[in-house]
């Protein structure tokens, strides 16, 4: 059984992170690639923001977080991960799930052009790639992302 609640701590939701985006070694361009993929100071950088962070928690862990972020006009889906050994048991549609009742605001999520498995997760659950064009539009606008990843990256779309 799983629980979905806020979490606040920072060392909780690095250790997920880190340990689910070793599935972006190789896949992303090598200068995209870096250990740990989030360190601690960033992950407190992005909740200053405000990004709030959910976690679903199996037998009293932490097995996944996903972040939401209101952004003006719209809400941000942030650093959305589940641990390896937890992953195809329902952890982050639970947590798509929640976050998806906690706005009324237009949803967005960016994610890897090259993570295909992230794509068609979001796309199962009713987003829809949105065109490049819109695609830099968007990351320049809510995000503060560099270059070379609104080059790699894609924005998917739900109302």
């Amino acid at each position: 059984m799983q629980t979905i609640e806020p979490i606040v701590d920072p060392e909780a939701i690095c250790a997920v992170i880190n340990d689910a985006a070793i599935a972006y070694r190789g896949v992303i361009p090598a200068d995209c690639w870096h250990e740990p993929y989030m360190p601690l100071e960033e992950l407190q950088e992005e909740m200053e923001a405000g990004v709030e962070f959910s976690c679903a928690r199996r037998a009293g862990r932490v097995a996944g977080v996903m972040g939401l972020q209101r952004v003006a006009d719209v809400a941000l889906i942030r650093h959305a991960y589940t641990l390896t050994a937890e992953q195809g048991a329902g952890i982050g549609s639970s947590l798509l799930r929640h976050l998806r009742s906690q706005t009324e605001r237009r949803l967005l999520v960016g994610t890897w052009k090259a993570a295909a498995w992230a794509v068609r997760f979001y796309e199962r659950r009713g987003f829809r790639l949105v065109p490049d064009e819109e695609k830099v539009r968007l990351l320049r606008r809510y995000w503060s992302v560099p270059e070379r990843q609104i080059e790699r990256s894609v924005v998917l779309v739900v109302q």
